[in-house]
Protein backbone atom coordinates (compact mmCIF):
# COMPACT_ATOMS: atom_id res chain seq x y z
CA UNK A 1 0.00 0.00 0.00
CA UNK A 2 1.81 3.16 -0.73
CA UNK A 3 0.75 6.62 0.70
CA UNK A 4 -0.26 9.61 -1.63
CA UNK A 5 -1.92 11.32 0.64
CA UNK A 6 -2.18 12.14 4.61
CA UNK A 7 -4.99 13.67 6.94
CA UNK A 8 -3.23 14.46 10.14
CA UNK A 9 -5.29 15.85 13.06
CA UNK A 10 -3.74 15.24 16.24
CA UNK A 11 -3.92 16.75 19.99
CA UNK A 12 -1.41 15.61 21.24
CA UNK A 13 1.44 17.37 18.24
CA UNK A 14 4.74 14.97 19.89
CA UNK A 15 6.56 14.13 16.61
CA UNK A 16 3.73 15.39 14.42
CA UNK A 17 5.93 17.94 12.54
CA UNK A 18 8.80 15.95 11.55
CA UNK A 19 6.66 13.14 10.95
CA UNK A 20 4.25 15.45 8.26
CA UNK A 21 7.78 16.70 6.98
CA UNK A 22 9.60 13.39 6.71
CA UNK A 23 5.72 12.06 4.19
CA UNK A 24 6.13 15.53 2.43
CA UNK A 25 9.70 14.97 1.17
CA UNK A 26 8.15 11.29 0.18
CA UNK A 27 5.58 13.55 -2.10
CA UNK A 28 2.74 12.76 0.26
CA UNK A 29 0.19 15.10 -0.16
CA UNK A 30 -1.08 16.17 3.47
CA UNK A 31 -3.96 17.34 5.28
CA UNK A 32 -4.57 19.02 8.39
CA UNK A 33 -7.39 20.55 10.09
CA UNK A 34 -7.19 23.35 12.87
CA UNK A 35 -4.49 23.26 15.16
CA UNK A 36 -2.30 20.89 13.73
CA UNK A 37 -2.12 22.74 9.96
CA UNK A 38 -1.52 26.08 11.88
CA UNK A 39 1.67 24.07 13.51
CA UNK A 40 2.23 22.29 10.12
CA UNK A 41 2.79 25.71 8.63
CA UNK A 42 4.24 27.92 11.54
CA UNK A 43 6.94 25.22 10.57
CA UNK A 44 7.02 26.05 7.08
CA UNK A 45 5.09 22.89 5.55
CA UNK A 46 3.10 22.86 3.00
CA UNK A 47 -0.43 21.53 3.94
CA UNK A 48 -3.93 21.79 2.41
CA UNK A 49 -6.52 22.54 5.25
CA UNK A 50 -9.81 20.03 5.59
CA UNK A 51 -11.53 23.27 4.61
CA UNK A 52 -10.17 23.28 1.63
CA UNK A 53 -10.81 19.73 1.23
CA UNK A 54 -14.51 19.69 1.86
CA UNK A 55 -15.36 22.99 0.79
CA UNK A 56 -17.07 23.74 4.29
CA UNK A 57 -15.86 25.27 7.13
CA UNK A 58 -15.48 24.38 10.60
CA UNK A 59 -18.81 25.00 12.29
CA UNK A 60 -20.46 24.64 16.03
CA UNK A 61 -17.65 26.17 17.64
CA UNK A 62 -15.10 23.16 16.30
CA UNK A 63 -17.39 20.64 17.24
CA UNK A 64 -17.93 19.40 13.30
CA UNK A 65 -14.70 20.18 10.92
CA UNK A 66 -13.56 16.50 9.51
CA UNK A 67 -17.45 15.06 9.57
CA UNK A 68 -17.97 15.07 6.02
CA UNK A 69 -17.96 12.67 3.03
CA UNK A 70 -15.19 14.33 1.06
CA UNK A 71 -13.42 13.42 4.10
CA UNK A 72 -14.70 9.84 5.18
CA UNK A 73 -15.21 8.39 1.29
CA UNK A 74 -11.33 9.12 0.88
CA UNK A 75 -11.15 7.20 4.02
CA UNK A 76 -13.23 4.23 3.17
CA UNK A 77 -12.91 3.80 -0.60
CA UNK A 78 -12.42 0.67 -0.82
CA UNK A 79 -9.75 1.06 -3.91
CA UNK A 80 -12.21 -0.67 -6.55
CA UNK A 81 -13.08 1.24 -10.16
CA UNK A 82 -16.88 1.38 -8.59
CA UNK A 83 -15.98 3.17 -5.61
CA UNK A 84 -13.00 5.66 -7.46
CA UNK A 85 -15.54 6.70 -10.38
CA UNK A 86 -18.09 7.97 -7.28
CA UNK A 87 -15.94 9.95 -5.40
CA UNK A 88 -14.41 11.50 -9.00
CA UNK A 89 -17.98 12.42 -9.39
CA UNK A 90 -17.43 14.95 -6.66
CA UNK A 91 -13.90 15.71 -7.46
CA UNK A 92 -12.60 14.00 -4.39
CA UNK A 93 -9.35 11.45 -3.85
CA UNK A 94 -8.67 8.78 -1.25
CA UNK A 95 -6.42 9.46 1.93
CA UNK A 96 -4.29 6.31 2.28
CA UNK A 97 -3.19 7.40 6.02
CA UNK A 98 -4.51 8.81 8.76
CA UNK A 99 -2.70 10.01 12.28
CA UNK A 100 -4.97 11.25 14.67
CA UNK A 101 -4.97 10.93 18.54
CA UNK A 102 -7.98 12.08 20.21
CA UNK A 103 -8.90 14.81 23.27
CA UNK A 104 -6.79 13.95 26.29
CA UNK A 105 -10.63 13.59 28.20
CA UNK A 106 -8.98 11.31 30.95
CA UNK A 107 -6.42 13.95 31.62
CA UNK A 108 -8.63 16.89 31.98
CA UNK A 109 -10.97 14.94 33.78
CA UNK A 110 -8.65 13.95 36.27
CA UNK A 111 -9.69 17.31 38.01
CA UNK A 112 -12.12 17.27 40.54
CA UNK A 113 -13.18 20.73 39.73
CA UNK A 114 -13.69 20.53 35.66
CA UNK A 115 -17.21 21.59 35.28
CA UNK A 116 -19.40 18.84 33.65
CA UNK A 117 -19.72 21.23 30.73
CA UNK A 118 -16.32 21.17 30.12
CA UNK A 119 -16.00 17.74 30.17
CA UNK A 120 -18.96 17.31 27.10
CA UNK A 121 -16.61 19.23 25.17
CA UNK A 122 -13.04 17.19 25.72
CA UNK A 123 -15.27 14.30 24.55
CA UNK A 124 -13.63 13.77 20.70
CA UNK A 125 -16.22 12.97 18.43
CA UNK A 126 -14.66 13.58 14.72
CA UNK A 127 -11.31 11.79 15.89
CA UNK A 128 -12.88 8.50 16.90
CA UNK A 129 -14.74 8.35 13.75
CA UNK A 130 -11.98 9.03 11.67
CA UNK A 131 -9.58 6.37 13.40
CA UNK A 132 -12.21 4.03 13.38
CA UNK A 133 -13.28 4.46 9.02
CA UNK A 134 -9.45 4.38 8.99
CA UNK A 135 -9.16 0.75 11.09
CA UNK A 136 -12.00 -0.22 9.57
CA UNK A 137 -10.30 0.18 6.26
CA UNK A 138 -6.79 -1.32 6.91
CA UNK A 139 -6.19 -3.19 3.90
CA UNK A 140 -6.03 0.14 2.07
CA UNK A 141 -5.16 2.75 4.86
CA UNK A 142 -2.60 2.92 7.79
CA UNK A 143 -4.51 4.43 11.16
CA UNK A 144 -1.76 6.16 13.34
CA UNK A 145 -3.33 6.98 17.10
CA UNK A 146 0.17 6.90 18.62
CA UNK A 147 2.92 8.97 18.25
CA UNK A 148 5.25 6.42 18.87
CA UNK A 149 4.48 4.33 15.68
CA UNK A 150 4.96 7.25 13.19
CA UNK A 151 8.89 5.99 13.25
CA UNK A 152 8.20 2.48 11.75
CA UNK A 153 5.47 3.80 9.60
CA UNK A 154 8.70 5.93 8.02
CA UNK A 155 10.80 3.15 7.98
CA UNK A 156 8.62 0.90 5.82
CA UNK A 157 8.14 3.65 3.42
CA UNK A 158 11.32 4.16 3.13
CA UNK A 159 12.49 1.16 2.92
CA UNK A 160 10.04 -0.52 0.78
CA UNK A 161 7.43 2.51 -0.44
CA UNK A 162 4.88 1.12 1.33
CA UNK A 163 2.93 0.31 4.21
CA UNK A 164 2.52 -3.43 5.17
CA UNK A 165 -0.47 -5.07 5.00
CA UNK A 166 1.18 -6.43 8.80
CA UNK A 167 1.53 -2.86 10.21
CA UNK A 168 -1.74 -1.76 8.90
CA UNK A 169 -3.53 -4.68 11.03
CA UNK A 170 -1.55 -3.85 13.84
CA UNK A 171 -2.08 -0.28 14.07
CA UNK A 172 -5.99 -1.18 13.35
CA UNK A 173 -5.98 -3.22 16.25
CA UNK A 174 -4.28 -0.67 18.71
CA UNK A 175 -6.84 2.45 17.32
CA UNK A 176 -10.18 -0.15 17.96
CA UNK A 177 -8.10 -1.02 21.78
CA UNK A 178 -7.67 2.84 21.64
CA UNK A 179 -11.32 4.12 21.31
CA UNK A 180 -13.02 1.25 23.14
CA UNK A 181 -10.74 2.63 26.55
CA UNK A 182 -11.33 5.96 25.39
CA UNK A 183 -15.53 5.27 25.21
CA UNK A 184 -14.48 3.15 28.64
CA UNK A 185 -13.15 6.27 30.35
CA UNK A 186 -16.10 8.33 29.48
CA UNK A 187 -18.45 5.99 30.69
CA UNK A 188 -16.50 5.80 33.77
CA UNK A 189 -16.97 9.75 34.07
CA UNK A 190 -20.60 9.98 33.17
CA UNK A 191 -21.74 6.89 35.80
CA UNK A 192 -23.03 8.11 38.73
CA UNK A 193 -23.17 5.18 40.62
CA UNK A 194 -26.96 4.17 40.87
CA UNK A 195 -26.30 1.24 38.74
CA UNK A 196 -24.92 -0.95 41.55
CA UNK A 197 -24.27 -3.67 38.90
CA UNK A 198 -24.98 -2.69 34.96
CA UNK A 199 -25.81 -5.13 32.01
CA UNK A 200 -22.68 -4.38 30.70
CA UNK A 201 -19.47 -3.68 32.42
CA UNK A 202 -16.32 -1.51 29.96
CA UNK A 203 -13.52 -1.87 32.19
CA UNK A 204 -11.23 0.42 29.57
CA UNK A 205 -8.08 -0.81 30.97
CA UNK A 206 -4.41 0.70 29.84
CA UNK A 207 -0.96 -1.63 30.66
CA UNK A 208 1.00 0.61 32.94
CA UNK A 209 3.45 -1.67 34.31
CA UNK A 210 5.53 -4.72 32.68
CA UNK A 211 6.64 -7.27 35.41
CA UNK A 212 9.54 -9.51 35.44
CA UNK A 213 6.62 -12.43 36.27
CA UNK A 214 3.70 -13.39 37.90
CA UNK A 215 3.02 -15.54 41.17
CA UNK A 216 5.73 -17.95 39.75
CA UNK A 217 8.58 -16.57 37.20
CA UNK A 218 7.51 -18.84 34.21
CA UNK A 219 4.42 -16.79 33.96
CA UNK A 220 4.25 -13.08 32.16
CA UNK A 221 2.40 -10.11 34.12
CA UNK A 222 1.48 -7.09 33.45
CA UNK A 223 -0.33 -3.97 35.88
CA UNK A 224 -3.60 -2.90 33.92
CA UNK A 225 -5.08 0.13 35.48
CA UNK A 226 -8.41 2.60 33.87
CA UNK A 227 -5.51 5.57 33.93
CA UNK A 228 -2.20 5.59 32.10
CA UNK A 229 -0.72 8.12 34.92
CA UNK A 230 -1.90 5.80 37.66
CA UNK A 231 0.41 4.76 40.48
CA UNK A 232 0.56 1.20 42.06
CA UNK A 233 -3.04 0.91 44.51
CA UNK A 234 -3.39 4.36 42.69
CA UNK A 235 -0.54 5.97 44.45
CA UNK A 236 3.17 6.42 44.33
CA UNK A 237 6.11 4.24 45.14
CA UNK A 238 7.92 6.48 47.07
CA UNK A 239 11.20 4.01 47.50
CA UNK A 240 12.22 0.67 46.08
CA UNK A 241 12.09 -1.30 42.97
CA UNK A 242 8.94 -2.35 41.01
CA UNK A 243 6.66 -3.75 42.75
CA UNK A 244 5.40 -7.71 42.03
CA UNK A 245 2.64 -9.28 41.55
CA UNK A 246 2.37 -10.88 44.72
CA UNK A 247 3.58 -7.60 46.45
CA UNK A 248 0.80 -5.90 45.14
CA UNK A 249 -1.95 -8.90 46.01
CA UNK A 250 -0.88 -8.34 49.14
CA UNK A 251 -0.60 -4.45 49.11
CA UNK A 252 -3.57 -4.78 48.19
CA UNK A 253 -5.41 -6.95 50.99
CA UNK A 254 -3.31 -4.94 53.55
CA UNK A 255 -4.70 -1.90 52.45
CA UNK A 256 -8.35 -2.63 52.49
CA UNK A 257 -7.81 -4.10 56.22
CA UNK A 258 -6.59 -1.23 57.57
CA UNK A 259 -8.46 1.30 55.83
CA UNK A 260 -11.84 -0.88 57.25
CA UNK A 261 -10.76 0.65 60.94
CA UNK A 262 -11.10 4.40 62.40
CA UNK A 263 -8.44 4.57 64.94
CA UNK A 264 -4.70 4.03 64.14
CA UNK A 265 -4.48 0.70 62.80
CA UNK A 266 -1.36 -1.54 61.77
CA UNK A 267 -1.88 -4.53 59.38
CA UNK A 268 0.69 -7.46 58.76
CA UNK A 269 0.04 -9.79 55.57
CA UNK A 270 1.77 -12.97 54.08
CA UNK A 271 0.62 -14.64 50.62
CA UNK A 272 -2.41 -12.77 50.96
CA UNK A 273 -3.05 -13.81 54.32
CA UNK A 274 -3.33 -11.03 57.51
CA UNK A 275 -1.38 -12.31 60.33
CA UNK A 276 -1.74 -9.34 62.18
CA UNK A 277 -3.91 -6.56 62.99
CA UNK A 278 -4.07 -4.07 65.60
CA UNK A 279 -5.92 -0.75 66.30
CA UNK A 280 -4.57 1.43 69.09
CA UNK A 281 -4.42 5.45 69.74
CA UNK A 282 -1.12 5.30 68.53
CA UNK A 283 0.19 3.80 65.49
CA UNK A 284 3.61 2.77 67.10
CA UNK A 285 1.66 0.73 69.60
CA UNK A 286 -0.66 -0.85 66.91
CA UNK A 287 2.34 -2.18 65.13
CA UNK A 288 4.26 -3.83 68.08
CA UNK A 289 0.85 -5.21 68.99
CA UNK A 290 -0.06 -6.48 65.36
CA UNK A 291 3.66 -7.88 64.88
CA UNK A 292 3.68 -9.82 67.92
CA UNK A 293 0.68 -11.59 66.80
CA UNK A 294 2.42 -13.62 64.28
CA UNK A 295 6.10 -12.69 64.21
CA UNK A 296 7.13 -15.34 62.62
CA UNK A 297 4.89 -15.27 59.30
CA UNK A 298 5.24 -11.55 59.32
CA UNK A 299 8.64 -12.07 58.18
CA UNK A 300 9.25 -10.68 54.87
CA UNK A 301 5.33 -9.68 53.68
CA UNK A 302 4.39 -6.31 54.10
CA UNK A 303 2.50 -3.88 56.27
CA UNK A 304 -0.87 -1.11 55.72
CA UNK A 305 -1.04 1.65 58.27
CA UNK A 306 -4.37 3.84 57.79
CA UNK A 307 -2.04 7.01 59.85
CA UNK A 308 1.06 8.76 57.94
CA UNK A 309 4.18 6.12 58.91
CA UNK A 310 6.44 8.06 61.11
CA UNK A 311 9.45 8.26 63.15
CA UNK A 312 8.18 6.24 65.98
CA UNK A 313 6.40 3.57 63.67
CA UNK A 314 9.87 2.92 62.31
CA UNK A 315 11.43 2.21 65.43
CA UNK A 316 8.38 0.09 66.21
CA UNK A 317 9.10 -2.13 62.86
CA UNK A 318 12.75 -2.92 63.97
CA UNK A 319 14.32 -5.01 61.92
CA UNK A 320 11.88 -7.11 60.63
CA UNK A 321 12.19 -7.73 56.98
CA UNK A 322 9.04 -6.56 55.23
CA UNK A 323 8.73 -6.44 51.15
CA UNK A 324 6.70 -2.92 51.53
CA UNK A 325 4.85 -0.95 53.56
CA UNK A 326 1.62 0.86 52.07
CA UNK A 327 0.51 3.99 53.88
CA UNK A 328 -1.30 7.69 53.67
CA UNK A 329 1.68 9.34 53.80
CA UNK A 330 5.51 8.66 55.37
CA UNK A 331 6.92 11.55 57.44
CA UNK A 332 10.42 13.07 56.43
CA UNK A 333 12.35 11.22 58.87
CA UNK A 334 10.52 7.87 58.53
CA UNK A 335 11.45 8.00 55.25
CA UNK A 336 14.84 9.03 55.51
CA UNK A 337 15.31 5.77 57.89
CA UNK A 338 13.01 3.58 55.59
CA UNK A 339 14.77 4.36 52.78
CA UNK A 340 18.17 2.95 53.86
CA UNK A 341 15.87 -0.41 53.80
CA UNK A 342 17.21 -0.98 49.78
CA UNK A 343 14.58 -4.28 49.15
CA UNK A 344 11.87 -2.52 51.02
CA UNK A 345 9.43 -0.79 48.71
CA UNK A 346 7.13 2.43 49.93
CA UNK A 347 3.71 2.75 48.71
CA UNK A 348 1.68 5.97 49.27
CA UNK A 349 -1.77 6.02 48.79
CA UNK A 350 -4.52 8.39 48.92
CA UNK A 351 -7.12 7.26 51.55
CA UNK A 352 -9.51 8.75 49.97
CA UNK A 353 -9.07 6.60 46.93
CA UNK A 354 -11.84 3.78 46.59
CA UNK A 355 -13.26 1.04 44.78
CA UNK A 356 -17.16 -0.20 44.84
CA UNK A 357 -16.70 -3.40 42.74
CA UNK A 358 -14.62 -6.61 42.86
CA UNK A 359 -13.67 -7.72 39.31
CA UNK A 360 -12.21 -11.78 39.18
CA UNK A 361 -12.14 -14.09 36.28
CA UNK A 362 -13.19 -17.38 35.48
CA UNK A 363 -13.22 -19.65 32.47
CA UNK A 364 -15.01 -17.98 29.81
CA UNK A 365 -16.19 -14.73 31.98
CA UNK A 366 -15.80 -12.31 34.93
CA UNK A 367 -17.50 -12.14 38.72
CA UNK A 368 -18.53 -9.11 40.00
CA UNK A 369 -19.38 -8.22 43.24
CA UNK A 370 -19.76 -5.05 45.29
CA UNK A 371 -16.90 -4.97 47.74
CA UNK A 372 -17.90 -5.97 51.32
CA UNK A 373 -18.03 -3.18 53.20
CA UNK A 374 -19.22 -4.91 56.42
CA UNK A 375 -22.41 -4.38 58.16
CA UNK A 376 -24.39 -2.54 60.36
CA UNK A 377 -26.40 -5.15 61.86
CA UNK A 378 -27.96 -6.14 64.82
CA UNK A 379 -26.08 -8.17 66.98
CA UNK A 380 -28.57 -11.05 69.04
CA UNK A 381 -27.48 -12.43 72.38
CA UNK A 382 -28.20 -16.10 71.62
CA UNK A 383 -26.50 -17.68 75.07
CA UNK A 384 -26.98 -17.15 78.91
CA UNK A 385 -24.49 -15.58 79.60
CA UNK A 386 -23.47 -11.72 78.20
CA UNK A 387 -20.41 -10.36 77.09
CA UNK A 388 -18.52 -8.03 79.47
CA UNK A 389 -17.92 -4.60 77.89
CA UNK A 390 -14.17 -5.21 77.49
CA UNK A 391 -15.42 -8.59 75.74
CA UNK A 392 -17.97 -6.32 73.24
CA UNK A 393 -15.41 -4.08 72.74
CA UNK A 394 -12.99 -7.18 71.26
CA UNK A 395 -16.00 -8.78 69.76
CA UNK A 396 -16.62 -5.69 67.59
CA UNK A 397 -12.52 -5.51 66.44
CA UNK A 398 -12.57 -9.20 66.02
CA UNK A 399 -15.60 -8.73 63.82
CA UNK A 400 -14.29 -6.06 61.20
CA UNK A 401 -10.74 -8.13 61.60
CA UNK A 402 -12.44 -11.51 60.39
CA UNK A 403 -13.91 -10.27 57.22
CA UNK A 404 -10.35 -9.83 55.39
CA UNK A 405 -9.15 -13.24 56.32
CA UNK A 406 -9.25 -16.35 53.81
CA UNK A 407 -12.64 -18.38 54.65
CA UNK A 408 -13.06 -20.30 56.60
CA UNK A 409 -11.69 -17.45 58.91
CA UNK A 410 -11.20 -17.45 62.52
CA UNK A 411 -10.21 -14.21 64.30
CA UNK A 412 -8.96 -14.40 68.05
CA UNK A 413 -8.65 -11.00 69.58
CA UNK A 414 -7.64 -9.80 73.04
CA UNK A 415 -8.42 -5.99 73.61
CA UNK A 416 -8.49 -4.01 69.45
CA UNK A 417 -5.73 -6.51 68.61
CA UNK A 418 -5.17 -10.68 66.72
CA UNK A 419 -3.61 -13.06 68.83
CA UNK A 420 -4.28 -15.69 66.21
CA UNK A 421 -5.72 -16.12 63.01
CA UNK A 422 -6.67 -19.10 60.95
CA UNK A 423 -8.10 -19.10 57.74
CA UNK A 424 -8.48 -21.09 54.20
CA UNK A 425 -9.16 -24.12 55.46
CA UNK A 426 -11.66 -26.38 54.14
CA UNK A 427 -12.86 -27.22 57.61
CA UNK A 428 -14.37 -24.82 60.06
CA UNK A 429 -12.82 -26.69 63.33
CA UNK A 430 -9.36 -27.05 61.44
CA UNK A 431 -9.29 -22.83 61.00
CA UNK A 432 -10.47 -22.58 64.80
CA UNK A 433 -7.21 -25.17 65.64
CA UNK A 434 -4.60 -22.92 63.75
CA UNK A 435 -5.84 -19.72 65.25
CA UNK A 436 -5.22 -21.84 68.77
CA UNK A 437 -2.07 -22.31 67.87
CA UNK A 438 -0.73 -19.28 66.68
CA UNK A 439 -2.23 -17.48 69.93
CA UNK A 440 -0.82 -20.32 72.99
CA UNK A 441 -1.54 -19.00 75.76
CA UNK A 442 -3.17 -15.71 74.49
CA UNK A 443 -6.15 -17.39 73.60
CA UNK A 444 -7.22 -18.27 78.00
CA UNK A 445 -9.71 -15.44 77.67
CA UNK A 446 -9.47 -14.02 74.13
CA UNK A 447 -12.97 -13.82 72.16
CA UNK A 448 -13.85 -15.64 68.78
CA UNK A 449 -14.80 -13.84 65.47
CA UNK A 450 -15.80 -16.24 62.82
CA UNK A 451 -16.93 -15.45 59.36
CA UNK A 452 -19.49 -17.79 58.60
CA UNK A 453 -21.94 -20.36 61.37
CA UNK A 454 -20.21 -22.84 62.86
CA UNK A 455 -21.56 -25.78 61.21
CA UNK A 456 -21.57 -28.61 64.53
CA UNK A 457 -20.55 -27.64 68.04
CA UNK A 458 -16.81 -28.95 68.10
CA UNK A 459 -14.88 -25.76 66.31
CA UNK A 460 -17.33 -23.65 69.62
CA UNK A 461 -15.79 -26.71 72.03
CA UNK A 462 -12.22 -26.44 70.77
CA UNK A 463 -12.27 -22.95 71.43
CA UNK A 464 -13.56 -22.84 74.69
CA UNK A 465 -11.53 -25.56 76.14
CA UNK A 466 -8.50 -23.51 75.02
CA UNK A 467 -10.09 -20.96 76.81
CA UNK A 468 -12.05 -18.08 74.85
CA UNK A 469 -14.19 -16.34 76.49
CA UNK A 470 -17.11 -15.10 74.17
CA UNK A 471 -18.05 -15.60 70.34
CA UNK A 472 -19.32 -13.43 67.14
CA UNK A 473 -20.48 -15.55 64.50
CA UNK A 474 -23.22 -15.19 61.94
CA UNK A 475 -25.74 -18.02 62.64
CA UNK A 476 -27.91 -19.67 60.68
CA UNK A 477 -26.73 -23.46 61.12
CA UNK A 478 -29.24 -26.23 61.15
CA UNK A 479 -27.31 -26.91 64.37
CA UNK A 480 -27.20 -23.74 65.77
CA UNK A 481 -29.40 -24.84 68.53
CA UNK A 482 -26.65 -27.68 69.58
CA UNK A 483 -23.90 -24.94 69.00
CA UNK A 484 -25.75 -22.58 72.12
CA UNK A 485 -25.97 -25.34 73.87
CA UNK A 486 -22.46 -25.99 73.82
CA UNK A 487 -21.63 -22.57 74.03
CA UNK A 488 -23.94 -22.41 77.53
CA UNK A 489 -21.95 -25.54 78.93
CA UNK A 490 -18.12 -23.76 78.44
CA UNK A 491 -19.95 -20.40 79.92
CA UNK A 492 -19.30 -18.49 76.63
CA UNK A 493 -20.73 -15.44 75.57
CA UNK A 494 -22.34 -15.67 72.03
CA UNK A 495 -23.71 -13.25 69.61
CA UNK A 496 -25.33 -13.72 66.20
CA UNK A 497 -24.82 -11.05 63.76
CA UNK A 498 -26.81 -12.83 61.13
CA UNK A 499 -24.40 -11.66 58.55
CA UNK A 500 -21.55 -13.64 56.61
CA UNK A 501 -18.01 -12.22 55.58
CA UNK A 502 -17.19 -15.39 53.41
CA UNK A 503 -13.50 -14.02 51.43
CA UNK A 504 -12.29 -16.41 48.94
Amino acid sequence: MQVSSALLSVSDKRGIVDFARSLLQMGVKLYASGGTALALRDAGLAVTSVEQLTGAPEILGGRVKTLHPAVHGGILSRRSAEDRQQLAQFGWGEIDLVAVNLYPFEALTADPNLALADAIEAIDIGGVALLRAAAKNFEHVAAVCDPDDYQPILQELSSHGQVSLDLRRRLALKVFRHTSTYDAAIQRYLDDGSEQLPNTLALGLHKVQEMRYGENPHQSAALYAERRDIGPLTGRLLHGKALSYNNLLDLDAAWWTALSFERPTAVFVKHLSPCGIASNGQLQQALTLALASDPVSAFGGVVACNRPFDHEAVQALGKLFVEAIVAPSFTPDALQLLQRREACRLVAVDQAAAATLEVRSILGGYLVQQRDAGDQAEWQLVTRRAASPQELAALKFAWRAVAHVKSNAIVLAQGEHTVGIGGGQPSRVDSVKTAIAKAGDRARSAVLASDAFFPFADGLEEAGRAGVTAVVQPGGSIHDKDVIAAADELGLAMYFTGVRHFRH
